[in-house]
């Protein structure tokens, strides 16, 4: 198996997003931009704490920052680490890609011998 450069990153990551609620808060966030946690959790039927915890998750990956004037927590989506994953898709679509080209190959090759 290959070894990926950000493989402890693109966990994180992953992780973070696996979570509907977490993917709902971050695409809140990108719609609405920088919002008080006490609005976002208005959007779900769970308590502030329980949102809160969640929006701890995306920022241990780094996909939100956390602004705090005074007792009120701003949150703002950051998607700069979503670079690492789209890198790694390309990875795997390249890895696939030359799969395919050398299986052409092998199907090509066949067709010329039977010419």
């Amino acid at each position: 198996m290959v070894e990926y450069e950000n493989d402890k990153t693109l966990s994180e990551l992953l992780k973070a997003i696996s979570d509907t609620t977490r993917r709902s808060l971050l695409t809140q966030l990108c719609q609405q931009g920088t919002s008080r946690v006490t609005d976002l959790a208005n959007y779900y039927d769970m308590s502030l704490n329980a949102v809160s915890k969640h929006i701890k998750i995306l920022e241990k990956a780094g996909l939100v920052t956390r602004k705090t004037i005074g007792r009120t927590h701003w949150i703002e989506a950051s998607l700069e680490q979503i670079s690492v994953v789209d890198d790694w898709f390309k990875d795997l679509k390249f890895i696939w890609e030359l799969r395919l080209e050398k299986l052409d190959e092998i199907l090509n090759s066949g067709e010329d011998k039977n010419d």
